[in-house]
């Protein structure tokens, strides 16, 4: 039995986590922290728990609550799965070290690490390409980390077959940022921010006379439990840092 410890339990995803992951039979979720210290039994910070009483921390509070987590983590010697976004790669280089097992993820849907897949098969084959993600209107940062990481799993297979960069054949912007956001090799992504949506992303490819669409969508919170679940399984297989859940699926 693996024993989890969810931080920001009383946040959305925590929330979610806290029903989820106790129904596989191989987890049980043994304390509860969240900030606010509402509710039964959650904790106020990690430090108030027996470290050896905790296999995994699971993190879904802040940037700054993640890198509280990951510092006990390291000085108790207990694995951590981070969901929280937002974290500097400078700041967790400092945090991690390499006898340290952590999994961070932007996205813990397997559909979405898929999706990701799928696009950087099709990326040397299709002479353009842009990402439009589409999040709920209390997502704070765009774009999502989702969309970047699939941006740059599409540049790195696009350089590794020696395909050029995108070039935007826009010559006249009438209104500022009307093209969405350039990053890596010239592929841009759009931000969507609606009421009613949960994490949707759409992977556009355009060669002449035709085109190829790779969509993904995550209807309710509920479909990034398994791929958390994944994440507790296998982050103590690992030593160091695991960036996304790619390499696990």
């Amino acid at each position: 039995m693996i024993r989890v410890a969810i931080v920001g339990a009383n946040g959305r995803m925590g929330t979610v986590m806290t029903e989820g992951l106790p129904t596989f039979a191989d987890i049980a979720v043994v304390a509860l922290v969240d900030i606010t210290s509402r509710g039964e039994n959650v904790h106020a910070s990690l430090s108030a728990l027996d470290a050896a009483t905790i296999d995994v921390v699971v993190d879904f509070s802040s940037a700054e609550g993640a890198a509280t987590s990951l510092a006990w983590c390291h000085e108790n010697q207990v694995a951590a799965v981070i969901g929280a976004t937002g974290i500097d790669a400078g700041v967790l280089s400092t945090l991690i070290s390499e006898n340290d097992h952590v999994v961070v993820a932007a996205n813990f849907s397997i559909g979405a690490v898929l999706a990701e897949r799928f696009a950087a098969i099709a990326a040397p084959h299709f002479a353009a390409v842009e990402v439009i993600e589409l999040h709920h209107d209390a997502k704070v940062d765009a774009p999502s980390g989702t969309s970047l990481s699939t941006a740059a799993a599409i540049a790195d297979a696009r350089q590794s077959a020696g395909k050029p960069r995108i070039l935007d054949p826009t010559s006249r912007i009438v209104v500022e940022g009307a093209r969405g956001a350039e990053v890596a090799e010239g592929i841009r992504i759009h931000s969507v921010r609606l009421p009613g949506l949960v994490a949707h992303e759409e992977i556009l490819f355009g060669n002449p006379y035709e085109g190829m669409t790779i969509r993904h969508d995550s209807y309710d919170r509920r479909s990034f439990v398994a791929g958390v679940a994944l994440a507790v399984r296998k982050v103590r297989e690992r030593k160091g840092l695991t960036i996304g859940i790619g390499t696990l699926v």
